[in-house]
């Protein structure tokens, strides 16, 4: 997992920082099987899939050209998460925006088995492995 920044303070703004990647860690294998069945979906897309967690944390879809606005008005303070988003690989990595407190965290990651294989491991369809993991994400993040 990669965060862009200076470490955040435990405090409040950071609490959710931590949260997360205690999650991402715990279902590294779902989170690659939905990221593939994603891609599987929509294709060759500029999204990037994200999780906000206000009001309530959840799955969304970060377009490229969004993110690449939010650069321009931070003076390109975010350049690199672009050029994560450019070469991400979804056969291979996992890539994740998480998004709270006015924040942008950038989950990457690379599993065994790859992505497709833990898709098809896991048998189950994209909207019953959503289901599931902001189930399990709302356990993990308390905003």
């Amino acid at each position: 997992m990669f965060s862009f920044g200076s470490p955040q303070p435990v405090g409040e703004d950071g609490q959710w920082r931590q949260q997360l990647d205690c999650f991402v860690k715990e279902n590294q294998q779902e989170l690659a099987a939905l990221s593939w069945g994603l891609f599987l979906e929509k294709g060759a897309s500029d999204d990037t899939l994200g999780i906000d967690i206000q009001p309530t944390p959840r799955f969304i879809f970060c377009p490229k050209s969004a993110i690449e606005k939010l650069n321009d008005r931070v003076n390109s303070q975010i350049q690199e998460v672009l050029g994560f988003i450019d070469a991400h690989n979804p056969e291979k990595q996992v890539l994740i925006l998480g998004i709270g407190n006015g924040q942008i965290k950038l989950i990457q990651f690379e599993i065994e088995p790859p992505p497709p294989i833990c898709f098809e491991h896991l048998a189950s369809d994209v909207d019953t492995l959503l289901g599931k993991l902001e189930q399990r994400l709302s356990q993990y993040v308390q905003t």
